[in-house]
């Protein structure tokens, strides 16, 4: 074996002895996230987020998952653009083309997942559509490597 496949050996072990395999994503995800109906104004979920600290807010349709809306989106989308955060409506700003991931997935599945599609944040659905989690890529990080930067950073207590 030379040392690169050695060097390639011992990452995916130091990786794996990171994360037991039988972790799911049920293990690591936010649980209970915030939902809005998507009639809620931007400013509602702007004071949702200040309030419970977090940066998203799940968007929902006749009380099923229809979209998300994250900080940035309020910023780029809403304050960016000069529109009024209380008289535009999350319906209107969310993103709706959603990857979502199964409680039961492994987090191998949503690291997968976040790297393909390019995102911060699964939205955990169960079968019958009901929304359950959040897992973000902190939530992985703290999962996998408390100590790494992200993992360190995503297990901080907020700024207040």
């Amino acid at each position: 074996m030379n040392e690169r496949e050695t060097d390639d050996k011992q990452a995916r072990m130091t990786a794996s002895a990171r994360i037991p395999q039988e972790q799911s994503v049920r293990d690591v995800m936010t649980r209970d996230p915030k939902a809005l109906e998507s009639t809620a104004s931007v400013m509602d979920a702007a004071e949702l987020m200040r309030e419970s600290d977090i940066g998203d807010v799940v968007v929902l349709e006749d009380d099923h998952l229809c979209g998300i809306v994250t900080d940035r989106d309020i910023v780029i989308r809403v304050l960016a653009e000069g529109c009024d955060a209380a008289s535009v409506t999350l319906g209107e700003i969310c993103s709706r083309e959603l990857t979502t991931i199964s409680p039961t997935a492994s987090v191998g599945d949503a690291v997968r997942l976040i790297r393909e599609k390019a995102i911060r944040r699964l939205p955990v659905v169960e079968e019958d559509g009901e929304v359950v989690g959040i897992v973000s890529l902190g939530d992985i990080a703290v999962a996998r490597d408390r100590r790494s930067a992200l993992g360190d950073i995503s297990a901080a207590p907020p700024n207040v």
